[in-house]
């Protein structure tokens, strides 16, 4: 892996920015030719497909062994790899619709903030009707 930032390959959360990332991915879509292949509908499939390669590692765990596990380096490193696939998907898509992506989440918690009132919401995955 290279080791400048310039690449985007060795900075971590705190300092690399949603742009970075987007940029990073659109430069390997553009060296493969693959915008071709990235109509909405397909890397929305896409999304679908490397979801459940994510889930497919906690498939018929209890909530505490799937806690436990990703403690364990050896098991962390496929799910992490999982996951950041499903960020590709997510960054390949905002570039396909040229949506801020930062902005959709922003307005979409200040959705959620209403929705789910912390005083009612806390410490509960439904709110009663």
């Amino acid at each position: 892996l290279a080791s400048s930032r310039d690449e985007g390959w060795t900075v971590g959360d705190t300092s690399t920015t949603v742009a970075e990332l987007r940029q990073l991915m659109a430069s390997f879509v553009a060296e493969r030719d693959w915008q071709q292949f990235h109509a909405p509908k397909n890397l929305a499939m896409a999304l679908a497909c490397e979801a459940a390669e994510l889930m497919e590692h906690f498939l018929w765990m209890e909530n505490a062994e799937s806690r436990t596990r990703m403690t364990d380096p050896a098991q962390r490193a496929p799910v992490a790899d999982e996951l950041a696939d499903v960020l590709g998907v997510c960054l390949a898509l905002a570039n396909a619709l040229d949506l801020d992506l930062a902005d959709a989440f922003r307005a979409k918690m200040a959705r959620n903030i209403l929705k789910y009132p912390a005083d009612k919401a806390r410490g509960r995955y439904r709110l009663e009707d």
